[in-house]
C-alpha cells in the first residue's frame, strides 16, 4: 500500500532496486463459497505474501475473487491489504470506469477504504470516467490497452484511420497517456508484438503485462518486448503460476530470477537492437495452424502449373470457408501495408480470383476501398478493363494471397498503370523462394510478405507435424 508522503510509481522504483525484482504477484484466492470463505482467503494470501514477500516487486489482487463472497469477502480484502509489508506496493485489479457520481463511488472505495497505491482502469467511456480517481494525486493509475484475454483482438485490434491506421489498442494508448504523469498502460504479456509496439511508441511508460505463466506468456519474450532502455518499467504480472505451485517461495524466485536474466540478455544486446531475443509471433502461429486445420496446407505430390512436382501444396482459398481464419488474416495483411507519409493508399486491387476475398476482407478491415483488374478485357457491357470506382493518378496497392513468380501480378501491374494508376506495391500472406520478389524489383514493385514459406515449414517442424526430413525436404525444394 501507498506509504505516506511517496508517490505509488517512486515507492515501486525503489522497492525494486532494493528486492532487484520487477515481478508482480497476484492474490486472486479461488475458494469455494461458504461460511469458512473469508478465512480461508485470509488464510492462503497470509501463506502466499509470507513465501513471496522477498521475491516480489509489488502486489496486485483482484478484486472480483473478494467480491464474489459479498461482505465478508471485502473484509477479507482488507485484512490481505493490511498483512502487506508496508514498503511493497499494491495495485488493486478493479478495471473501473463509469460515469459522474458512480465513478466518484469506485475512487473512494479503492483510495480512501481500501488505501490501493494503485489501480487498473477501462478508458472506454473517455477520461471523465477517470478523473475521481486521477484527483488523487500520487496514486498510479494503469489503464487497459491490449489485454491478455482470447477474443481480445476482435475489437483491440482493430484498425482507426485511414490506410490501414493504427490497431485501437495503440489509439486508447495514445490519448490515455495525456491523461496523467501517473498513467500506466496494460498490456498483455502473452502477447510480445503488441508489447513490442506500445514500447516503441511510448518507451518509458509504465506496463503492467498479465498473461505469464498460466495463460501462455514467456518470460523471456515479454522482457525482450517490453522492457524499458533502463532496464525497468514492466511489471511482468505471475499469480497461478506462483500461488497453484507446491511451492510458491521456489516459484515466485525462479521468476524472478528469470526475470532479471532476460533483463539482464535485453541490456546486454541493447534495447531496440535487431532481435535480440527471438520473439515468438503467436499471432502468425495461430495463422499458420489456422493453415493446417483447414486443409489449405497439405503434403504429398502435387504437380504444378509450371510442370514441377511439389512435395507440399498450398490452397490459400481455402481460407475463405473459415471466417475467423479470414478475419486474422485481413489484420495480418492490414499489419503489413506500406506506410508512406507523402502519400495514403486509396486503393486495394485484388488480382482474381484468388485474392478477391481477401482484398474484400482487407478493405473491411481498413476502409480502404478496394477495386479489381479484369485479366481478360470485358468483352460486353461496358467493357472495364477495372472494376470499381478509380480516379487516374490514385495509389493502388496490389493484393495477392501468395507469390512463387511475378508473371500474373506483373500482368495485374500492367492493366493498372495502363489506365493511369500508380502501382508500386504488392501485398501478399505467403512469400514462396526468392524468385517472385527479384520479378517484382524489375518492374518496380515492392513485395511486402507477412510471412516466408520457410517460417511456416518451420512451425510444422517446431509442432511436430513434420518431422527433419520432410522439413528438409520442403525447404530444399523452394530454394531450388
Amino acid at each position: 500500500m501507498s506509504t505516506e508522503g511517496k508517490s505509488f510509481f517512486r515507492q515501486l522504483e525503489e522497492r525494486i532496486a532494493y528486492s532487484a525484482s520487477l515481478l508482480c504477484v497476484g492474490l486472486d484466492p479461488r475458494v469455494a463459497p461458504g461460511e469458512d470463505a473469508a478465512r480461508k482467503i485470509v488464510e492462503e494470501n497470509r501463506r502466499l505474501i509470507d513465501a513471496t514477500a522477498e521475491y516480489t516487486a509489488c502486489y496486485k489482487p483482484n478484486i472480483a475473487f473478494y467480491e464474489a463472497h459479498g461482505p465478508a469477502g471485502m473484509e477479507a480484502l482488507e485484512v490481505t491489504l493490511s498483512l502487506v509489508p508496508k514498503d511493497i506496493p499494491v495495485i488493486l485489479d478493479a478495471k473501473r470506469g463509469d460515469i459522474g457520481a458512480t465513478a466518484d463511488a469506485y475512487a473512494k472505495l479503492v483510495f480512501d477504504r481500501l488505501n490501493a497505491g494503485a489501480v487498473t482502469l477501462s478508458p472506454y467511456m473517455g477520461k471523465s470516467s477517470a478523473e475521481p480517481f486521477l484527483n488523487y494525486p500520487g496514486r498510479g493509475f494503469f489503464f487497459l490497452c491490449r489485454t491478455s484475454n482470447p477474443g481480445a483482438d476482435r475489437l483491440q485490434e482493430l484498425r482507426v484511420g485511414s490506410s490501414g491506421g493504427d490497431s485501437l489498442y495503440i489509439k486508447v494508448a495514445d490519448e490515455v497517456s495525456g491523461w496523467s504523469t501517473d498513467a500506466g498502460l496494460v498490456v498483455a504479456g502473452n502477447d510480445p508484438a503488441s508489447l513490442a509496439a506500445v514500447r516503441r511508441r511510448f518507451p518509458e511508460i509504465w506496463i503492467l503485462a498479465p498473461g505469464i505463466g498460466a495463460q501462455g506468456g514467456s518470460v523471456e519474450e515479454a522482457v525482450a518486448a517490453g522492457i524499458a532502455r533502463s532496464g525497468s518499467r514492466l511489471l511482468p504480472v505471475v499469480a497461478r503460476g506462483v500461488s497453484g505451485a507446491q511451492d510458491p517461495a521456489a516459484a515466485a524466485r525462479e521468476f524472478r530470477d528469470n526475470i532479471n536474466r532476460a533483463r539482464e540478455k535485453v541490456l546486454k544486446n541493447g534495447v531496440g537492437s535487431k532481435a535480440p531475443v527471438r520473439l515468438r509471433d503467436y499471432r502468425k502461429e495461430e495463422i499458420f495452424q489456422g493453415l493446417v486445420d483447414t486443409g489449405c496446407f497439405r503434403l504429398g505430390s502435387f504437380t504444378l502449373k509450371s510442370g514441377l512436382v511439389s512435395p507440399f501444396y498450398l490452397d490459400l482459398r481455402r481460407i475463405s470457408s473459415s471466417p475467423r481464419l479470414m478475419r486474422q488474416v485481413a489484420r495480418a495483411y492490414a499489419s503489413i501495408l506500406p506506410d508512406r507519409k507523402d502519400q495514403e493508399i486509396q486503393r486495394l486491387a485484388g488480382i482474381p480470383v484468388a485474392a478477391l476475398p481477401f482484398a474484400t476482407a482487407i478493405s473491411l478491415e481498413t476502409d480502404i476501398p478496394m477495386i479489381y483488374p479484369r485479366m481478360n478485357a470485358k468483352g460486353h457491357g461496358t467493357g472495364n478493363t477495372i472494376e470499381g470506382g478509380w480516379v487516374p493518378g490514385e495509389r493502388v496497392v496490389l493484393v495477392d494471397d501468395l507469390i512463387t513468380t511475378g508473371k500474373s501480378k506483373i500482368e495485374a501491374a500492367d492493366i493498372l498503370r495502363n489506365e493511369g494508376l500508380l502501382v508500386e506495391d504488392l501485398v501478399v500472406l505467403l512469400e514462396r523462394g526468392k524468385r517472385g520478389r527479384k520479378d517484382m524489383e524489375q518492374k518496380g514493385i515492392r513485395l511486402h510478405a507477412y510471412a516466408q514459406a520457410e517460417e511456416l515449414f518451420q512451425y510444422l517442424l517446431d509442432r511436430g507435424i513434420i518431422g527433419e526430413e520432410k522439413h528438409a525436404e520442403l525447404v530444399a525444394f523452394i530454394a531450388d
